[in-house]
């Protein structure tokens, strides 16, 4: 059996006890506040980061993994004797996937495999809790590359926001969509298509919203062997009825914070689903 270990970024946004459980090591991005920086999850939180938002009046900006983060990785675990499985957020969101690579060319080593997850926050989370399960079913690390990959386009998402003023200022959407979303109490739900944020759905109201995002998870059907997650951001509105919606139905999930990267662009107020479905 091979001794594979999962590595990761902190856009994951699964619980850290969960990620520590199982043994993955989650290498943190950057949020700069102007000339200070910090490592997303270990030298500031979510909160203190949307704090230091309203103290400054100022979006962070968030940067990559370089590839001597990565390569100091893999060194350290190719000396004890790992493969080693990376699974990072969107390549399109992100140049922390190309880092990944870059540093597996430059440390010259086979037993490392990189994969770019096409998703973000709890999306990559997913699949991240899926390689987990089968590392540890025993799986080689060429099986769990190729079951991530066909599990890829089976990930779906639907997120419901309340104030859409950090994704306009930090260009993840067009003010024209942000005019429309603050307009007459309409909420957007959002999803990673293709990589990327998009539009999914416009509704008026946080109850519209919530029923919007439990008709897509029943339409699309989740996988009942894989993990759902239910993520927020200081948003009651829409976690309150999800949460009691998966509760009355008996449907196991991960209750999950949105961390600081995905929180500088989500800001607060949002919440919603993801899972593998299984069409």
């Amino acid at each position: 059996m091979e001794k594979i270990k999962i590595v990761t970024d902190s856009t994951v946004d699964i619980p850290m006890e969960i990620l520590k459980k199982h043994d993955v090591e989650v290498l943190p991005l950057l949020i700069n506040f102007g000339e200070e920086s910090y490592l997303d999850g270990v030298d500031i939180t979510t909160k203190e980061m949307l704090d230091k938002v309203q103290e400054l009046d100022m979006l962070p900006n968030t940067a990559q993994i370089i590839p001597n983060r990565f390569c100091e990785c893999y060194d350290k675990y190719l000396k004890e004797g790992y493969k080693i499985l990376v699974l990072t957020l969107s390549s399109k969101m992100s140049g922390t996937y190309q880092s990944a690579c870059i540093a597996k060319k430059m440390v010259e080593s086979e037993d490392i495999v990189v994969i770019d997850s096409q998703n973000v926050t709890s999306g990559l989370g997913v699949l991240v809790l899926k390689a987990i399960k089968l590392r540890d079913e025993g799986l080689s690390i060429k099986e769990i590359e190729k079951q991530i990959l066909e599990s890829i386009p089976y990930v779906k998402s639907a997120l419901g926001f309340e104030s859409l003023e950090h994704l306009i200022r930090g260009g993840r959407l067009s003010k024209t969509v942000g005019v429309i979303g603050s307009v007459l109490g309409i909420r957007l739900i959002l999803e990673v298509k293709d990589g990327q944020m998009a539009v999914k759905e416009k509704v008026r109201g946080s109850k519209k919203a919530v029923k919007e995002i439990i008709e897509n998870f029943e339409k699309m059907g989740h996988k009942e062997d894989e993990a759902v997650v239910l993520l927020h951001i200081e948003n009651k509105d829409i976690y309150e009825p999800l949460k009691e919606y998966l509760e009355n139905n008996n449907i196991k999930y991960i209750d999950a914070e949105v961390g600081c990267t995905v929180g500088v662009h989500s800001g607060p107020k949002a919440c919603g689903l993801f899972f593998i479905s299984n069409h």
